[in-house]
């Protein structure tokens, strides 16, 4: 009887099945089931070469090589109505890893990275089970009950740029998230401050990032094909680096911040679609290809960057390059349906919002806020373009507007960045960055002195025009600078340097000139 090989790929890993061509198609399904070590309840998904999804049947052609996935499991059947039956699964997979490990160990004498790596695998899904109190819609209806998610902040060492493995396995969970439908309840809490990234994986956060130009009318008012968005939303994630703050998860946070804004304060009833559009798009792309060292690296190491722009915001600079070398390519272009004129506001717009962030010019631009208040005019064009640019600051560096377990994260992140920069400064005999010397730098006295100096006078400002942000944002950050203020306390006696200001490892307390930068690159 004549036997059908058909080539298939499952979690990664090439596999081949055979069977009779009169085969019965349950017996099919079995054998991929088996194949993906899949429960009877699991849903499997097989896609062809071209993506398409298609039936497991015995009429797969050899020639072609598909790939197999286990999506979800069936929410309907009793078998997983709760959680503790996939723990068990979990627990029943660690336990088979185990003895898998401790018969490698006894007959070859190690283990295999290939084993570490899978048992990698488990400890990441049974943290994600612990956070998710059912998986509806693939896994985008999450937890958002009061319970923390404190995650480990500290990235691993990594190649600077995502591998194309890397963003293509992101990419296809993208595309076949993207025409879900998101929970009312996750487009209400995408509207808040307090909101937790650190819930959300990457192509998670794609999705979440197409809901905020949805409903927000962009798609609808600026003629954005939805296949458009999506591959500039890919293309953006693309090109943020694996680098411990300054990634892809900063920028989506930054973004909500903003998008959080635009709904508190009320702005689509103030300001046009078009300067929405700017400003959400600016916040997406502030910090494309970062490389996690600051503007004044750039300049004492006489980079290329820094060559190319002369010193002037080198980094800054780069972010604008990199969004519109991604623009210009019609495929990924969200405003390729624009008049010139309209495209030509929209290109200054950014350009504008996102040179602002560079906090060298935070005082500059904080003086002109200032002045322009007690007269502040929604239809005066020089007012909006100061107040879109105060927005992309306070989004950009926002993080201690939200609770506590989901902002001191990101505070251990950036101070990684910091300590990285400074050894390799000290490493290539550059100047040291003061504020990143990990030898003289601790991390209360670092963010009480930024609070203060920064944070607080941009946030009251903003407040002033908008007094619902004294809640939402003022509050918050007050609390933050009571806890590290308190902390700060706490660690003085321990130094024996009562009589010292710790930041700086007994240095006079940074100016506000010298906390701006750190913030820069900070939040």
């Amino acid at each position: 009887m004549a036997a059908r090989i058909i080539h298939f790929t499952v979690n990664g890993r090439p596999e081949q099945a055979e069977f009779p061509e009169t085969c019965p198609a349950q017996d099919v399904k079995d054998l991929f089931r088996s194949a993906a070590e899949a429960g009877p309840h699991d849903i499997l998904k097989l896609y062809n070469p071209k993506g398409n999804i298609i039936n497991i049947s015995p009429s797969l052609e050899p020639d072609a090589c598909y790939t197999l996935e286990v999506v979800a499991a069936d929410c309907n059947s009793e078998p997983l109505a709760s959680n503790g039956i996939c723990e068990e699964k979990v627990y029943l997979c660690d336990s088979r890893l185990q003895s898998l490990e401790r018969k490698l160990q006894m007959e070859a004498g190690e283990t295999p990275a290939v084993v570490h790596e899978m048992k990698k695998q488990v400890d990441s899904f049974r943290e994600k089970l612990e956070g998710v109190e059912h998986l509806s819609w693939l896994g985008l209806f999450k937890d958002l009950s009061d319970e923390t998610h404190k995650p480990s902040p500290f990235y691993h060492k990594r190649a600077l740029h995502k591998t194309r493995k890397e963003c293509e396995r992101v990419r296809e969970a993208f595309v076949q998230m993207s025409s879900l439908e998101v929970s009312e309840d996750v487009r209400q809490y995408l509207k808040t401050p307090t909101f937790d990234n650190w819930q959300w994986e990457d192509a998670e956060i794609m999705v979440l990032l197409q809901v905020m130009y949805t409903d927000l009318e962009f798609i609808s008012t600026f003629n954005m094909e939805p296949e458009v968005l999506q591959q500039f939303l890919f293309e953006v994630y693309r090109r943020y680096n694996n680098i411990p703050f300054h990634n892809f998860k900063h920028c989506f946070c930054v973004t909500q911040m903003m998008y959080g804004l635009i709904w508190l304060t009320d702005l689509r009833s103030r300001m046009d679609s078009m300067d929405l559009l700017i400003m959400l798009t600016s916040a997406l792309c502030h910090d494309l290809d970062h490389t996690g060292y600051n503007n004044a690296y750039q300049i004492n190491a006489r980079t290329e960057l820094a060559l190319r722009y002369n010193d002037i915001s080198p980094l800054e600079n780069h972010h604008c390059a990199v969004a519109f070398q991604i623009l210009e390519k019609a495929e990924s272009n969200i405003f390729r349906n624009l008049s010139v004129d309209r495209y030509k506001r929209i290109r200054e717009g950014i350009i504008k919002c996102v040179l602002a962030t560079d906090m060298m010019s935070h005082n500059e631009i904080l003086i002109k806020f200032k002045a322009i208040l007690p007269t502040f005019d929604f239809t005066n064009k020089e007012h909006k373009d100061v107040l879109m640019m105060i927005l992309i600051k306070a989004s950009d560096v926002s993080n201690e507007a939200r609770p506590l377990e989901v902002a001191e994260p990101w505070l251990d992140c950036l101070l990684q960045e910091f300590y990285n920069q400074s050894d390799v400064e000290k490493l290539e005999g550059l100047p040291v960055t003061p504020f990143m010397d990990r030898d003289k730098v601790t991390k209360p006295s670092a963010q009480a002195g930024f609070i203060r100096l920064v944070l607080l006078p941009l946030f009251v400002e903003l407040a002033n025009l908008f007094p619902c942000l004294e809640q939402h944002i003022i509050d918050p950050v007050r609390k933050a600078l009571d806890y590290y203020t308190e902390m700060e306390k706490q660690n003085r006696p321990e130094s024996g340097a009562q009589g010292e200001d710790t930041c700086g490892g007994g240095h006079s307390p940074p100016t506000a000139n010298q906390t701006a930068e750190p913030a820069a690159a900070a939040q």
